[in-house]
């Protein structure tokens, strides 16, 4: 198996769009050989807890709504190239994510780290979920086959936060200045939203290279 590594915001489109593509070529090749896991990277590492409203945020980050607009009209194009259907009028708040963080981190434990990394994207970009508020953080875990009840409890507590933002921190001195980012293999780095096209073709590529070892 190859490890593969995905840094990501749950709150990034981009890591959405990407993560989307890379599913689809493990698909279309289910002897893929990817081991996949997720690392932490906070899009907004100042966010305060409870966040900010979306509007403000998308101005004050592009420097006006016209600007906002435009930004994201390369997103909107992407994400329905990757079949996604993309709300962002849904979302009436951007986040604050450590917590949603911490509970990809405890998916691992359970071996469903994807599961729930692609569930709160489709939760926040689909349906606006609030990926502050415990309850649905939790509802969302245990739907993707995590123990809801023990996600709460952690949750209530303060168990990894300071793991979590200590790995950010890690990909921010490793040079990771935005995502998604996957590092393949522990060597190559992969940024950017990748077309499933490009995924195939590394899956090929690392099957070749297996076969004549």
């Amino acid at each position: 198996m190859t490890r593969l590594e995905i840094l990501s915001d749950p709150i990034c489109p981009w890591c959405y769009i990407g993560a989307t593509n890379l599913m689809r070529a493990m698909e279309a090749r289910a002897d893929h050989g990817l081991a996949v896991s997720w690392r932490p990277y906070f899009l907004n590492p100042d966010m305060p807890p409870g966040g900010m409203e979306r509007t403000d945020y998308l101005e004050a980050k592009f420097g006006g709504k016209d600007a906002a607009v435009k930004a994201y009209m390369p997103v909107q194009a992407a994400a329905e190239a990757a079949g996604l259907s993309l709300d962002f009028r849904a979302i009436a708040r951007t986040p604050n994510t450590l917590d949603a963080q911490r509970v990809i981190h405890w998916a691992g434990t359970e071996g469903a780290q994807t599961r729930v990394a692609m569930a709160l994207f489709k939760a926040y970009f689909e349906k606006g979920a609030d990926l502050e508020d415990p309850e649905t953080l939790a509802r969302i875990a245990g739907e993707a086959g995590c123990d809801a009840g023990v996600i709460g409890r952690l949750l209530a507590g303060d168990a990894d936060r300071a793991e979590i933002r200590a790995a950010a921190a890690e990909a921010a001195r490793m040079g990771v200045t935005g995502v998604p980012t996957f590092i393949l293999g522990g060597h190559y780095v992969v940024p950017g939203a990748q077309p499933s096209d490009l995924w195939t073709k590394v899956i090929d590529e690392l099957a070749a290279a297996a076969a004549g070892s």
